[in-house]
């Protein structure tokens, strides 16, 4: 039997959740906020749309309920302060309603469930919510499953300062600088700790090769992709390519590249941003201005923006995976990426996407000229994306999960 963490149970999470309970593995599924969409707190909560609609995506299927076990406190602390703009009390690290509290409240809770005893096998836990839960079990005999869902971090370091170097003026987007020499040291202790690792891209588990001694065992793991849609959108030639950019408004997901090869392309791309802004400085509120911009969208109506849309142009210098790319895929768009996600895993280049380099604005250029010029490949890659997409399911994920875990504590 095995205890699963994470305080915000995002699609992957969900998925090894549902891997584990499917299969009678999981014990207990722990994480921050338990949602009930029609519950007291929920009707409470209609002067606040926006509150509302982030506390439901904390909303989980009925399969996981009597698993679930939480620790609200510190995520709805959150929530609310990023809601009342009190960024203070959410500082990077440091406040005490920070993500990283967050994630080490959790981890703690968890350690004293373990040290309290029970019929458990293994903890499964993530990347900077591991620690004190991997160090409890260890004490106890306890197999521990660190499952490491982004890029090391001292290549996703290496990569960051080059871009500082390179773009100084984006330098506040690039937040994995500001981590302390001490959240450093606790993510290769966590490792160190682990029995397996898993990682969902082969670029992910490249970049571990720079781990001192990793001694545990690293399983890739891809994500899977939702529904095919059922009939990919049609460009009408006459009309304006319409170009799709989904995360954070960074560098780190190179951003700024994208923007010099649309800007280039002035009058025949649509550019749609869906993403925060992590800095109030870069990208300007002018840039913003000139394209379509959505600060947040539920995961639903994020794949019905994704359907309007031909291309998903995905640039990042550093992704564990990038569940965005099948997310497209399966709504028929051609993805532009780069191979530090999980591209080239998922796509074949030129047939159903492209991979180009990092840093590679004119190349980006070059694939959206492409498109734009010849609307036969276009609706040909269209299709293929959608044929590749429905070779990559959930069903696979959680199978293979369930087949590592077994594996282990068996």
């Amino acid at each position: 039997m095995i205890i699963l963490s994470h305080p915000t149970a995002n699609q992957n999470v969900r998925q090894a959740a549902l891997a584990l309970a499917e299969a009678g593995l999981l014990k207990e599924f722990w994480t921050g906020v338990n949602w009930n969409e029609d519950g007291f707190l929920d009707r409470c909560l209609a002067f606040s749309k926006r509150l509302r609609k982030e506390l439901r995506r904390r909303s989980f299927p009925a399969v996981l309920k009597p698993f679930i076990r939480t620790s609200p406190w510190r995520e709805l602390g959150r929530q609310i302060s990023g809601q009342l703009g009190l960024n203070q009390l959410t500082r990077h690290e440091n406040g005490p309603f920070s993500m990283d509290a967050v994630y080490r409240s959790l981890d703690r809770r968890v350690a004293r469930r373990l040290a309290n005893g029970g019929a458990v096998k293994a903890v499964y836990a993530y990347d900077d919510g591991a620690l004190e839960s991997f160090r409890t079990a260890k004490s106890r005999g306890l197999k521990c499953i660190y499952d490491h869902p982004i890029a090391y971090w001292r290549k996703v370091r290496e990569i960051q300062q080059e871009e500082a170097n390179l773009h100084p003026e984006w330098i506040s987007t690039l937040g994995s600088l500001a981590d302390s020499e001490e959240k450093l040291a606790n993510k290769d202790n966590e490792l160190s700790l682990a029995d397996l690792v898993i990682v969902p891209s082969t670029f992910s588990k490249e970049t571990l090769a720079l781990m001192p001694d990793l001694k545990a065992p690293v399983e890739v793991i891809p994500y899977g992709a939702p529904a095919i849609r059922a009939s990919a959108n049609s460009h009408d030639p006459a009309q304006k390519l319409r170009v799709l950019f989904v995360g954070a408004l960074s560098q780190a997901k190179g951003l700024a590249y994208l923007l010099q090869a649309v800007s280039c392309l002035e009058g025949r791309i649509e550019l749609t941003l869906i993403g925060r802004r992590v800095s109030s400085v870069v990208p300007s509120r002018d840039v913003l201005s000139r394209h379509r911009w959505i600060p947040s969208l539920p995961h639903s109506e994020l794949l019905t923006e994704m359907s309007r849309h031909d291309v998903l142009a995905f640039p990042s210098l550093h992704e564990g995976f990038g569940l965005v790319i099948p997310e497209a895929m399966a709504q028929g768009l051609v993805v532009i990426t780069t191979p530090h996600t999980a591209g080239p895993d998922l796509i074949s280049n030129g047939v159903d996407g492209f991979i180009v380099p990092i840093r590679a604005s004119e190349a980006i250029e070059e694939k959206l000229d492409c498109l734009l010029t010849d609307a036969r490949v276009l609706a040909d890659m269209k299709a293929a994306a959608q044929r590749k997409a429905s070779a990559l399911s959930w069903e696979t994920y959680r199978r293979e999960i369930v087949s590592v875990a077994r594996g282990l504590i068996q």
